[in-house]
């Protein structure tokens, strides 16, 4: 490209760069630039330029009175979106503006899906080229010298399918969202949201938690055996009795918890414990049958986004967040010793294709570090079975394997080492020959006295029943892409079954000796929670959204409250299951998963140019062919309040009922009877009506009394309320006519203490917070001492101090107290010491020691780099590290709120 003479420069002088770079983030701006020449200036967006109004602030003035401002998107012309500037965006947009105004030709680099597509088209419709500059399109999938040289030999235009597929998406959900979430605000409380996408999610996991509800255990018997032969053991357990089947877990109803099939035959505690030890003595025991089987198992495909995820979750324990931030790092640019560039391929993608170069590198790896022998002859190719999935990306791989894990592991933080040696395993395994195995089953029989199947023993003067026992064997023959990975699994059970089992050399006829024969209980078990790789795998098979929004997703709906995590189950609240009961009953098709699987099939078409994007918006909301649209229905709608029926009260025969509201989740005795509030983290399943009618006893008046104060004679209750237990005494008339309320005294049973092991004496004493210690003789200003949201304390006015025990605020004397007072107070001066509430400890994912502070506004968590504030009413003791590290994730991924600019005060004069 023809440069002017000033341009060109004098010597001594830098001509400016003519060419303009722009991608969507600053760590790939500075990865990207280093590959390119001086005549390339790259720029980041940092992310979207524009997007829909998030509040009515952003709305402009011009259409802020029009009826479908709220919205943002005006859904009586088309469907126009209201496109803005975010507040802390225009800084970015003048900086690319200006480096346009001195570039000849632009470049957009953005991501190679729908979402980069997009930010593309927002960047060129805010900085509107002149028709000088030579506007391209170039994408790649690694950020790799390579790939950016052959991604600027092939440019194109920016693709408007993708772009109205994407727009169609974003204007769909805000419809939907906007649409349903104040009937939430208004039907069940404040500050929910309805998500197209989530509320699917969301009613997945409530789903299974009824299931789990509705689950009856049953119980059942069956008998081991421990056996030898040929100087080894194995173990063996019965399946038949004279013929008969013996009943497992799945031979029973998880419904009603009775036996499904009638075919088997139950063994109770008694008839097992006789059989066992009748067996123990019955002679011989012999090998009845012998089956050998040959098998293999392939390797699993390279790595798409939701199977990244999944595997992330399972080996890693990652959230499907971690695993995506921690991917984009890998495929961004890690520095190498003073060489930047991209570990890792794209990581959003749903294709399985292997580029050919990478299959010939991974074939050379394998023959050099695994040997010749488990090479396929020709390279395995694995086709994708979304129709949706875009074929000309790639699978996520290393940008280079011959850069094995341990070539890079001291530039990588823990995470990123973790996370990479997992794709590189896993694209490497798949290049690899099946596992070659052996499948053994063997049935021994023995001769056992005659059993009945209800608990009473054994038959008497019944003939002799044959007890035949079973075990499966499974020798790995060549362990084939076992030696590079082995997939993980989201079913322990299932997981097992993977394992090699070796069985003794064993023939028909043969003896065994009986080494041990035992009875053994089972009881049958609810269907497993799902946890975020076993949900992830459910949305993909459903076909309910995409891929690159399962994170967000997940994130979500943790962040909202609708499920909260037990380990690395997901459990949804009681919020989310009154959440799916309203939309269920008015909106059902809008939460079923045929719906938004073939919405998600709509908008692919959008992306193939196969359906006009307004059409599709306009008949989700407006309606067609004699259906009602969203809005109709949404105006037009039954006005209920959902609640979860528990069943009757136990005594009472009452029904009992969880509603939520304002202040979280209640239970309720019949239509006007008692309330008691229920924990943020109790899972429906564990509400039983027994124990919410143990709650509700405690919150009864009449119930009976803990302690009695000894200084007023009234009656101290131990009650349970939304932010764990507390103690409660009414006032007397003086105490009532001193503070103006008839409100009860209460003060909070502090984390030291189980309500369980409570005593009289205990509660006496705390019952003497707040306590009034005495009066600072320097400023007349009465000390007190008691028991708050952070702990207990002492106070002076204004000034707070923490204390550290119950038992010191209960006892410290006065001058002990004015001289806690008198220290500075932590975290308030510059240099200051933050109050350590809580030590979590080091963590994978936190730049240092997790630890929850006492902060100027309120608790907080920080790893030393970042910092994020609790939740309102959160309990800061009872943080955990997985709680900390996604606090720290969401408040590190939310926008940079712009700084208030200080108004410069007017000169006198």
């Amino acid at each position: 490209m023809a440069r002017s003479e000033k341009a060109k420069g004098g010597p001594g002088a830098s001509a400016p760069a003519r060419n303009l770079v722009i991608v969507e983030s600053p760590a790939k701006a500075t990865t990207i630039s280093r590959f390119l020449g001086d005549e390339y200036r790259v720029e980041a967006s940092y992310g979207h330029v524009r997007d829909l109004p998030q509040n009515a602030k952003e709305i402009p003035a011009a259409v802020r009175k029009e009826e479908w401002a709220r919205l943002g998107v005006n859904v009586d012309a088309g469907f126009l979106p209201l496109y803005v500037v975010p507040a802390d965006k225009k800084k970015h947009v003048q900086r690319l503006k200006k480096a346009l105004a001195e570039s000849d030709r632009l470049l957009l680099a953005t991501d190679e899906d729908r979402e980069g597509e997009s930010i593309s088209w927002h960047v060129l419709e805010l900085l509107d080229p002149k028709r000088t500059v030579d506007v391209q399109r170039i994408v790649f999938h690694e950020v790799t010298p390579e790939a950016i040289r052959e991604a600027l030999a092939s440019p194109r235009k920016v693709d408007e399918n993708l772009v109205r597929a994407q727009e169609a998406r974003r204007v769909l959900d805000r419809l939907y969202g906007y649409s349903l979430s104040p009937l939430l605000w208004k039907r069940v409380a404040p500050g929910l949201s309805a998500g197209r996408v989530q509320s699917v999610a969301v009613r997945l996991l409530v789903e299974r938690e009824r299931e789990r509800m509705a689950f009856r255990a049953a119980e059942y018997w069956d008998v081991k055996a421990l056996l030898g032969a040929g100087g080894e053991r194995f173990e063996a357990r019965l399946v038949r009795l004279g013929g008969q089947r013996i009943a497992e877990g799945r031979s029973f109803d998880p419904e009603t918890g009775k036996l499904a099939d009638p075919e088997r035959l139950v063994l109770g505690r008694e008839p097992a414990e006789t059989l066992a030890a009748a067996l123990a003595e019955a002679r011989p025991w012999r090998v009845s049958s012998l089956d050998t089987k040959p098998g293999q198992q392939h390797p699993a495909p390279p790595f798409i986004t939701s199977t990244l995820q999944q595997e992330g979750n399972r080996k890693l324990r990652f959230t499907s967040r971690q695993t995506m931030r921690v991917a984009q790092q890998l495929y961004e640019g890690i520095d190498l010793g003073g060489e930047r560039t991209g570990l890792i391929t794209y990581m959003r993608t749903d294709s399985l294709t292997l580029a050919g170069r990478a299959v010939a590198q991974a074939r050379r790896v394998i023959a050099d570090v695994y040997g010749q022998r488990y090479l396929p002859e020709k390279p395995n190719r694995y086709r994708t079975k979304s129709k949706g999935a875009q074929e000309a990306h790639e699978a996520i791989r290393p940008t280079d394997l011959s850069r094995r894990p341990q070539d890079v592991r001291r530039w990588l933080d823990a995470d990123q080492y973790r996370l990479y040696e997992l794709v590189w395993k896993r694209t490497i395994a798949c290049q690899m020959l099946p596992a070659r195995f052996e499948r053994t089953s063997v049935e021994i029989e023995a001769d056992a006295p005659a059993a009945t199947g209800d608990g009473d023993g054994p038959a008497p003067g019944r003939a002799a029943e044959r007890a035949t026992f079973a075990a499966n064997g499974r020798r790995i023959v060549f362990p084939g892409f076992l030696r590079a990975y082995v997939e993980g699994s989201d079913d322990p059970e299932e997981a097992l079954g993977d394992k090699e089992t070796l069985l003794p050399e064993l023939a028909v006829g043969g003896a065994v000796e009986p080494r041990e024969v035992a009875a053994e209980g089972h009881e049958t078990k609810p269907p497993y929670r799902f946890t975020e790789a076993s949900l992830v795998k459910k949305l993909e098979e459903a076909g309910i959204g995409r891929p690159s929004t399962y994170a967000s997703i997940l994130s979500t709906i943790q962040d909202r409250g609708y499920v909260f995590k037990r380990g690395n189950e997901l459990v949804p609240t009681f919020t989310a299951f009154c959440v799916t009961q309203l939309l269920e009953q008015q909106f059902r098709d809008l939460v079923d998963t045929d719906f938004t699987a073939h919405m998600e099939d709509d908008l692919d078409e959008v992306a193939a140019g196969h359906k006009a994007w307004d059409e599709l918006v306009a008949e989700f909301f407006h309606g067609a062919g004699g259906r009602h649209g969203l809005r109709q229905r949404v105006e037009e709608g039954e006005v209920t309040y959902p609640a979860v029926r528990l069943g009757a009260d136990p005594e009472t025969g009452e029904p009992l009922e969880v509603k939520v509201g304002k202040y979280g989740p209640y239970v309720r005795r019949g239509e006007d009877g008692p309330i008691a509030s229920l924990p943020e983290d109790l899972p429906p399943a564990d509400l039983t009506p027994d124990l919410a009618a143990e709650m509700l006893r405690g919150k009864e008046e009449d119930a009976e009394p803990i302690a009695v104060d000894e200084a007023t004679g009234l009656p101290i209750h131990l009650r349970h309320g939304r932010f764990g237990f507390y103690l409660e005494r009414e006032l007397t008339a003086e105490e009532a006519a001193a503070s103006g309320s008839d409100k009860p005294r209460r003060v909070s049973l502090p984390g030291s203490l189980a309500a369980e092991s409570l005593d009289g004496a205990t509660a006496r004493r705390l019952m003497l917070l707040p306590r009034t210690v005495g009066t600072d003789p320097a400023s007349g200003e009465e000390v007190t001492t008691g028991i708050g949201r952070y702990g207990p304390y002492v106070k002076r006015g204004d000034e707070f101090r923490s204390l550290g025990s119950w038992e010191e605020a209960v006892d410290v004397p006065l001058d002990r107290a004015l001289e806690i007072l008198a220290r500075p107070k932590p975290g308030r001066r510059r240099g200051g010491t933050k109050a350590v509430l809580k030590e979590l400890g080091e963590a994978a994912g936190a730049a240092g020691p997790l630890q929850v502070l006492d902060g100027r506004y309120g608790p907080y968590v920080t790893d030393g780099e970042t910092n994020a504030s609790l939740p309102r009413g959160a309990d800061p003791r009872a943080v955990t590290v997985e709680e900390a590290l996604r606090l720290l994730e969401a408040r590190r991924n939310a926008p940079q709120r712009p700084r208030r600019r200080r108004r410069a005060k007017a000169s006198k004069g």
